[in-house]
C-alpha cells in the first residue's frame, strides 16, 4: 500500500527504481560474528513500516546499528515488490543490534510499544495488511519470557483498551531489504518526514501516551523528577529560562552558557532535574548552541512534529519536565548522524565530581 500511495504522492518512478540485491541470515547468525561483536546483541522486531521502526531503534543509545529487511515468511530473497503485496507471509521487519551492556531486550520492547499500535492485527496506521502487522521475533527462550512478561505487563497497565495483539514468534531467518531501504529517514528527509506525518502515527502515539507525560509531569509515576507549578517557575527560572522551556523560544547562539563548554559531567533539565545529555555525545556543531549526537537517558526525551517557520521540524522535550529543549536534525556526525541542537537556559550542567553529591551518581561508570 505504502509503494502505490507514494507513487501517487511524488509522481515520479524514480522512487522505486531500486536494486533487489538481498542478504539472508538465520538463527546462527552470531556463529560468525568477529571478537568485537560478540559484545552485541541482535532483537529483531515488526511494527509496520520499516522506515520509521528503523528511525526510532536508531536514536536509542547503546543500539549500534538497525537494518530494515522481511521477516517471518516462507519465500526465500523476496524483494520489497512481492513483499508488499502479501502472499510471502513475510512483514516487513528490522534487526536491531544492540550492546546489552547499554541498553537491554527489556528497553528495547519499551521502545517498540510506544512506537506502534499493538493493538491493530491489520496491519499498522495507514499500511494495511498482514505483511505490516507487529511481530516480535525471539532469538532464544530468555528473549521469548521477556518478551511474553513484557506484552502481558502492557495488557495489564490499561493503557489500550482494545487486546494486545502483536505477535511473538520464534526468528527463523532475515532477508535485507534493498539499498534504497536502509536509512531512507536520513537519506530522504523531506519525503520520510512527510510520509510519516501522514501516516497519521505519530498523531496516534501522542493520544496514547500523553497521558503518561501528564502523569509524570505531577510526579505520581517518578517522584524524583516532576514539574512545580506555573508560580513556583517563574519565581525560579530567569526570563529567558521560562521563555525557551515555557514559551519554546529560543536563546541567541554563541551567547549562552554552553555552546563551548568542554568540561566533563551531564546536562539535566533545569525544571525537572531529569539527566537528558552528556558531555561525551556533545560535539562542536559550529551553530552556536549545544548540540548532541544522542540522549543520555533515551526515555527522559520527548520528540514532536514542529510545524512552525514555515518547515517541518522535529522539537524535542523533556518527558517529566515537559520542557521545551531544542530540536533534533539528521545531519550530525557519526554514529548517529543526529544532531540535537539544545538551548543552554533549557539545561543545568553538573560536573563529574559533582554527580555523587548531587544524585546522579549512576552515571560515574561512563566517565572512567
Amino acid at each position: 500500500m505504502k509503494r502505490h500511495w507514494l507513487r501517487t504522492l511524488f509522481f515520479t518512478p524514480l522512487i522505486f527504481m531500486v536494486g533487489i540485491a538481498m542478504a539472508a541470515t538465520g538463527p546462527n547468525q552470531g556463529a560468525n560474528m568477529t571478537d568485537q561483536d560478540k559484545k552485541q546483541m541482535v532483537a529483531t522486531f515488526a511494527g509496520g513500516c520499516f522506515w520509521c521502526v528503523e528511525s526510532d531503534f536508531e536514536k536509542i543509545p547503546g543500539v549500534t546499528e538497525v537494518i530494515s529487511g522481511y521477516s517471518g515468511g516462507h519465500v526465500a530473497n523476496p524483494s520489497y515488490k512481492q513483499v508488499s503485496a502479501g502472499g510471502t507471509g513475510h512483514v516487513e521487519a528490522v534487526q536491531v543490534h544492540y550492546h546489552p551492556a547499554e541498553v537491554g531486550y527489556e528497553q528495547l520492547l519499551d521502545v517498540l510499544w510506544r512506537h506502534i499500535d499493538p493493538t491493530d492485527a491489520g496491519g499498522q496506521f495507514v499500511d494495511r495488511g498482514s505483511q505490516y502487522r507487529s511481530v516480535i521475533f525471539y532469538h532464544d527462550e530468555q528473549q521469548r519470557g521477556i518478551a511474553e512478561k513484557s506484552k502481558q505487563a502492557l495488557q495489564r497497565s490499561g493503557r489500550f483498551d482494545k487486546p494486545i495483539v502483536t505477535e511473538i514468534l520464534p526468528f527463523k531467518a532475515f532477508f535485507v531489504a534493498e539499498d534504497y531501504h536502509q536509512d531512507y529517514y536520513k537519506n530522504h528527509p523531506i519525503r520520510y518526514k512527510y510520509y510519516r506525518w501522514n501516516s497519521g502515527r505519530d498523531q496516534f502515539l501522542e493520544k496514547v501516551w500523553s497521558k503518561e507525560i501528564m502523569n509524570k509531569n505531577s510526579g505520581s509515576d517518578n517522584p524524583r523528577y516532576n514539574k512545580p507549578d506555573d508560580a513556583s517557575l517563574r519565581d525560579t527560572l530567569t526570563p529567558l529560562q521560562y521563555k525557551v522551556t515555557q514559551k519554546e523560544g529560543t536563546e541567541p547562539p554563541f551567547k549562552n552558557a554552553y555552546w563551548d563548554n568542554k568540561e566533563a559531567g551531564i546536562y539535566v533539565d533545569i525544571v525537572s532535574g531529569e539527566p537528558l545529555f552528556s558531555s561525551l555525545d556533545k560535539y562542536t556543531s559550529g551553530t552556536g548552541w549545544p548540540s548532541f549526537v544522542r540522549p543520555l537517558v533515551s526515555e527522559n526525551i520527548v520528540e514532536r512534529e514542529d510545524r512552525k517557520l514555515f518547515s517541518v521540524r522535529t522539537e524535542v522535550r523533556s518527558r517529566y519536565g515537559d520542557s521545551h529543549l531544542g530540536h533534533v536534525f539528521n545531519d550530525g556526525p557519526p554514529p548517529t548522524g543526529l544532531r540535537y541542537c539544545i538551548n543552554s537556559a533549557a539545561l543545568r550542567f553538573i560536573p563529574v565530581e559533582q554527580l555523587e553529591k548531587q544524585g546522579y551518581g549512576e552515571f560515574l561508570e561512563r566517565f572512567k
